[in-house]
């Protein structure tokens, strides 16, 4: 019971810190505005860890790789420490095996963030078009390199923008190829519904 305890607690705390490392990738990704009061709040949140790992992790054509390799290694220390708790001593894991399931697990988790950030916007356009508030802002902003592609390439509706539906099947698809690698590669024999 306490390790099952333990690894809810490890499994919420860094898919949070994880969450917020890449958004800091997708914020830089799509040059999301930086002076946005929850740019600053990632910012600071993820400077710490980040700033040793730019010493040797450059960023190469607007792509941070540093936050990409932190939540990796975020993922892969947190999958360490469930195989900890679970076999009650230091796991026998290949490391090529443990790096692959955080890789998948991290683009799962950019992908559940591109799907729910797509819906985020849908509602917020129905709710309040208008709206100035700077989450809403940040979030369409984020949204806008998975968009922009989609919408280039549907004729226009009459004002009805059919790109999310287009964009939620795309990540869903997404979702699929990867839930079966990650399968493929044995992340669900360690009795996680990750």
């Amino acid at each position: 019971m306490l390790a099952d305890i333990l690894i809810t607690i490890l499994l919420i705390a860094s898919t949070f810190y994880m969450t917020i490392v890449l958004l800091r990738f997708l914020l830089q990704l799509a040059r999301a505005d930086f002076y946005n009061p929850i740019s600053q709040f990632v910012v600071k949140a993820t400077n710490p860890p980040l700033r040793p790992l730019r010493r040797f992790i450059p960023g190469w054509g607007g792509i941070d790789g540093a936050s990409l390799v932190l939540a990796i290694i975020i993922q892969a220390i947190t999958f360490f420490l469930i195989l900890i708790a679970l076999n009650g001593g230091i796991p026998a894991i290949n490391p090529i095996t443990l790096l692959v399931w955080a890789v998948l697990n991290v683009l799962d988790l950019i992908v559940k963030i591109y799907f729910w950030s797509v819906i985020a916007i849908v509602v917020v356009s129905w709710i309040a078009p208008a709206s100035g508030h700077p989450a809403i802002q940040l979030v369409a902003q984020i949204t806008e390199p998975v968009m922009r592609p989609v919408r280039n390439i549907m004729p226009s509706m009459g004002g009805l923008d059919l790109s999310p539906i287009i964009v939620f099947l795309i990540l869903n698809v997404v979702s699929v190829v990867i839930d079966h690698m990650k399968l493929a590669a044995g992340l669900g024999s360690i009795g996680l519904g990750m």
